[in-house]
């Protein structure tokens, strides 16, 4: 039954190919994001960090 509602709910003309294995839809869904959060939290950790010991008078009240 699952094999016909999938051809019922395919354009004309597509033709789909071979699905995602467990490893690969993980490293897609979970382990890229993942992977891309952790470079960007990087990335802005190490651009503050020459920062955090200077004083600006926006952060700082007196």
């Amino acid at each position: 039954m699952s094999l016909s509602l999938a051809r019922i709910a395919q354009e004309g003309g597509s033709l789909p190919g071979k699905g995602l294995g467990i490893a690969k839809t993980f490293l897609y869904f979970i382990g890229a994001p993942v992977a891309l959060f952790v470079v960007i939290t990087g990335v802005v950790l190490l651009a503050t960090a020459s920062r955090k010991g200077s004083k600006s008078s926006l952060t700082h009240i007196e």
